[in-house]
């Protein structure tokens, strides 16, 4: 019952975002100029995709075995536009916004593949969420975003698909105000396979998510999938918070 009260107000709150837009269009999220995504904000996702340094609690630890990560690029540093953006997409009903930024995490994939790091065919796999956040929010803006991508991929030319592979099980707590011990620990052996979303057997994945903070999803998401003998090619983000590997 509660479950369909959260989707029903997804729902209601999706329709009054769209006869919004239509009467009054939304500002750039970035800069409070027209457009729902200006071209100068875009631009500080256009630059190359830049190896992140994983934080030493997650390349140590990594769960309850330690674990390989893939390379872990990001499109740009967690500041403005790019936080703002992330932000009206997720917590302020910009729906409009996650296909944008989406649109860029195809760029940075087509420059991956063209670099030969990432293999011309690849599925992208968005970072799990919890179901319940997804509902309320009127649907899952990282799934938005790896859709937008795959679009943007096959205009180019580029074959890509979408895995919807991953969930976290409604026993974890929002991440929002814990620290890096305390996210992984919460997410854990939490996130869960989903076969219904699965890839091809055979596929290379890559993970897609907007920020990286501590690095506890894109670890558990790894490991939810190497253990179903999945080869996961990298992850992409739109923005992190941890360095560069370097600053060339």
């Amino acid at each position: 019952m509660a479950s369909d009260r959260l989707t029903a107000r997804g729902l209601v709150l999706g329709g009054v975002a769209a006869a919004m837009d239509l009467v009054l269009p939304r500002p750039c999220p970035g800069c409070g100029g027209p457009g729902p995504w200006c071209c100068s904000c875009d631009s500080t996702l256009a630059g190359r995709p830049r190896r992140v340094r994983m934080p030493e609690l997650v390349a140590c630890r990594g769960g309850s075995a330690r674990l390989t990560l893939p390379p872990v690029w990001a499109l740009s540093r967690y500041t403005d536009p790019v936080r703002s953006a992330i932000l009206a997409g997720k917590e302020r009903e910009r729906r409009d916004v996650p296909a944008h930024l989406g649109v860029a995490l195809g760029r940075g994939i087509a420059r991956l593949q063209a670099m030969q790091v990432l293999p011309e065919a690849c599925w992208l796999v968005p970072a799990p969420s919890r179901r319940a956040a997804a509902r309320s929010r009127g649907g899952d803006p990282v799934t938005a975003m790896a859709r937008a991508a795959a679009r943007h991929l096959a205009a180019g030319g580029r074959a890509a698909g979408v895995a919807p592979c991953l969930v976290t099980a409604g026993s974890a707590r929002d991440s929002v105000g814990l620290d890096a011990a305390q996210r992984a620990a919460n997410l854990g052996d939490r996130v869960r396979w989903r076969s219904s979303g699965a890839p091809p057997e055979g596929a290379v994945v890559l993970v897609l998510d907007d920020v990286l903070t501590t690095g506890a999803t894109t670890t558990a998401a790894c490991r939810a999938l190497r253990r179903e003998g999945l080869v996961v090619g990298g992850v992409l983000v739109l923005a992190a918070v941890p360095p560069w590997v370097t600053t060339r």
